[in-house]
């Protein structure tokens, strides 16, 4: 029988948040906690690795190789962390109100939240400018394109690629209705390696394919959709509605195959475990859907729920109102 099982629980000792929590390649876990500390913790017993100081509140939180990179909201400062160790590898100074932070190979693109800055580019290495936008430019929060950024305007008719190490214009596209701005989270959705899904319009998911230039625009009408990235779930694209639920559209034809509705509004993404999904509501409940999109399972976890991540492929991460917790679903005997 499956089952939904917490197996750790770790008191952060301040509002849980997307921003603030990562998970690496390795399975290593880093969260912001008690308003001014930076943690990495083992993925198997929530046990601590490291703990240093950083500063207060996370714009963003990204770990990437052997490296952790932290934007404290209080400092001005990109912070970059051995992801082993938690010593300091290097730091770069910012222009006030600086937000998304984005990895593309060896490069990092920093800047262009609310429209705040310039676009920024910084060497991963070394934390060096490499070169940086004459003006301030508000951009969605972009993607990572084989070594190149994805870039968009909120309410802009157009997507484009630009190179990491040069600030030139690759390829640029054509949207079918003006991209949304989900404000600090994630704009782009990967679905493979050379494809990419965005919210456009009050009822449009665009997906852009870089290789061969070309849009496709899937259309669902009557549905209120969040401004939320679309997500990739095993060839079918997952899109969140704001009366708590998802539309899930075959990726290959574009047909509706589920409706759900847990009767609660829904915090992160979905995560795919076995052949099934997990969600989770807010008001505390982790959601086990099968391949047919039906609730197989519920366990209600704590008071209120802020957001859900992939820990392994049998794991998923909540941030709560106060704590971080790791659940397993697998199977009892």
């Amino acid at each position: 029988m499956r089952v939904i099982e917490v197996r750790w629980e770790r008191q952060l000792h301040q509002a849980g948040s997307d921003t603030g929590l990562a998970v690496a390649a390795n399975g290593q876990v880093v969260v912001h906690e008690r308003h001014t500390r930076l943690v990495c913790l083992d993925p198997v017993d929530g046990s601590v690795r490291w703990d240093i100081p950083v500063g207060k509140w996370l714009r963003a939180l990204v770990a990437t190789g052997r490296r952790c990179l932290v934007l404290p909201q209080d400092t001005d400062r990109l912070l970059c962390v051995d992801l082993d160790t938690g010593e300091r590898v290097w730091s770069a100074d910012l222009r006030g109100w600086t937000g998304h932070v984005v990895v593309a190979g060896d490069t990092v693109l920093v800047g262009g939240w609310r429209g705040y800055t310039p676009l920024r580019a910084l060497d991963l290495a070394t934390g060096q400018v490499l070169w940086e936008t004459a003006d301030c430019t508000h951009t969605v929060r972009p993607a990572a394109v084989e070594g190149r950024f994805l870039i968009g305007e909120p309410a802009g008719s157009s997507a484009r690629l630009i190179d990491a190490r040069e600030p030139r214009e690759s390829s640029a596209w054509l949207l079918p209705q003006p991209l949304v701005d989900p404000d600090y989270r994630a704009a782009f959705t990967a679905a493979g390696r050379d494809r990419f899904l965005m919210r456009c319009g009050d009822h449009a998911v665009a997906e852009i394919v870089p290789s061969t230039g070309t849009v496709r625009e899937f259309v669902l009408p009557g549905s209120d959709l969040t401004q939320a990235a679309p997500e990739y779930v095993d060839g079918r694209l997952w899109v969140s509605e704001r009366r708590a639920g998802y539309v899930v559209v075959d990726l290959a034809d574009g047909r509706v195959l589920h409706r759900i509705d847990v009767r609660q509004p829904l915090a992160g993404r979905a995560v795919p475990i076995g052949s099934g999904v997990v969600i989770a509501g807010t008001a505390g409940t982790l959601f086990r859907l099968g391949a047919d999109g039906q609730v197989v399972e519920r366990a209600a976890v704590a008071r209120r729920i802020r957001a859900l991540h992939a820990l392994g492929p049998a794991h998923v991460l909540a941030v709560t109102k106060g704590t971080l917790l790791a659940a397993a679903v697998g199977n009892r005997e």
